[in-house]
């Protein structure tokens, strides 16, 4: 989302004038498309609620584009799409490579969850394996 998004082009009249303007403007992700068939109003709302931050104005333009390049390309998101779009607005807005090195190697950091949740379970595990393995005396 970049927080200097033209104005909106849907009628006045539009239920989900928030999702016109995503569509209208190459912000619209497809994986929300779904839940928008579904609710269009649920979705419009949750897109308020979400892009309020960003257009509120309190964070700069650049910090927006990094947190969205972090969002998306967080393992719990993986949206490539998003992550390049990101990347070359925060590049328009002259952010350097190493600024957008250090938020994608802060973001990596989230799936170190992946070992420190599995790593135990696998020692348990081999454990209980080992200890059933083991003779009985």
């Amino acid at each position: 989302m970049n927080a200097t998004l033209p104005a909106d082009p849907a009628p006045a009249t539009s239920p989900t004038p928030l999702c016109d303007r995503l569509r209208a403007h190459g912000e619209w992700n497809p994986a929300w498309q779904a839940g928008y068939d579904l609710d269009p109003e649920w979705t419009e709302r949750f897109m308020a609620m979400g892009l309020k931050p960003m257009l509120s104005g309190v964070l700069d333009a650049k910090t927006i584009e990094f947190l969205a390049i972090a969002v998306d390309a967080s393992c719990t998101h993986l949206y490539a799409p998003g992550v390049r779009r990101h990347i070359r607005k925060a590049l328009d807005l002259g952010a350097t490579k190493e600024e957008i090195t250090a938020v994608l190697q802060l973001t990596s950091v989230l799936g170190i969850h992946s070992m420190s949740l599995g790593a135990p379970m696998l020692i348990e595990e081999l454990a209980a394996r080992e200890a059933a393995a083991a003779p009985r005396d």
